[in-house]
């Protein structure tokens, strides 16, 4: 058995890609790291990678791990600028003993002594919306932090072995430095390939504070499906965040265990998500949640050609 699973609708190409590889023995993490590279060298996915959606600096800053689940091997960047395909830095750092998380100037120097790819990382499609953002926080009291969409990729390939990786430019116009849940091991991903894994993407402030990732594997160990796992971890620390603070932000996980099953759970009104197993071919699903149960259903070719039109839309 094999299979991928992946937040959002911009990782279906990448996904699609992985799983014929996935069907002919690659390696999960090889799957995981190849699919993302995908989302990350597009330019119209506009919080990961080339493209990403710049800080208050008007800077990209990108954040990145990737999580062996049969080592337990983690590697992790935080706050990188000007380095192509985050992912296989964190993919690299996870081969080392020690060090495995850099931040910074300490994540660029690794990058550059290990002759990873210098890129200008934003483009001028994303200076047009770092522009037109500022007018609209001065004109209609926008809030700036609106757009962070992580894609985070849990794999499992025919051998037993599972995967998992984050990539991201984070919240839009964050403050220079910040960083969110993605490259936070049990926040944005946990795997155990004796288990399964869990990855998630919405308001990283929100998604530490329940080591969500983490939550969602523990809960798969003492039983549960995936599915069952991603609803009781979000409907709990929804309703904990509600109750303490009064509000919740964006909370979407995608999990799925050693045997191939999946589940996905959101507090968000439609959160979409891609996936492929030996059983099912790649395809872009659309989640909600009702009375604190997550339904899903594929979604239909208009919504998907009006995806394609929204993001490729001209910037005013």
């Amino acid at each position: 058995m094999w299979g991928i699973i992946a937040t959002w609708r911009m990782a279906i190409e990448g996904i699609n890609e992985s799983a014929q590889k996935l069907s002919k023995g690659m390696d999960a993490g090889d799957a995981i790291e190849h699919a993302i590279k995908i989302v990350e060298d597009y330019p119209f996915y506009k919080s990961v990678g080339y493209g990403g959606l710049p800080n208050e600096n008007c800077e990209v800053e990108l954040d990145a791990a990737y999580m062996d689940g049969n080592s337990l091997s983690i590697g992790a960047i935080a706050g990188i600028k000007n380095f192509a395909n985050p992912i296989s830095i964190a993919r690299k750092l996870s081969s080392e003993k020690v060090n495995c998380f850099l931040i910074g100037i300490g994540a660029e120097e690794y990058a550059h002594k290990n002759g990873f790819e210098r890129k200008d990382m934003l483009s001028e499609r994303a200076k047009k919306h770092y522009s037109k953002r500022k007018r609209e926080i001065l004109e209609k009291g926008l809030s700036p932090y609106i757009g962070h969409d992580t894609v985070g990729m849990v794999s499992l390939d025919c051998n037993g072995k599972m995967c998992a990786g984050t990539s991201t430019s984070g919240l839009f116009m964050k403050k220079n430095g910040r960083v969110g849940d993605s490259p936070l091991s049990g926040s944005g991903f946990y795997v155990d390939s004796e288990i399964g894994g869990a990855t998630a993407t919405g308001l990283g402030e929100d998604l530490m504070k329940g080591c969500i990732s983490y939550e969602i594997v523990r809960l798969m160990k003492s039983g549960l499906s995936p599915q069952e796992a991603c609803d009781k971890a979000i409907c709990e620390l929804d309703i904990k965040l509600l109750n303490r603070r009064g509000k919740a932000g964006d909370l979407s996980v995608v999990a799925m265990n050693n045997k191939g099953e999946w589940g996905i759970a959101t507090n968000i009104d439609i959160f979409s998500f891609s996936i492929a197993t030996q059983n099912h071919k790649p395809t872009v699903y659309l989640s909600s949640r009702i009375k604190g149960k997550s339904i899903h259903k594929v979604a239909s070719k208009e919504w998907l050609d009006a995806y394609s039109l929204r993001i490729k839309a001209p910037i005013e």
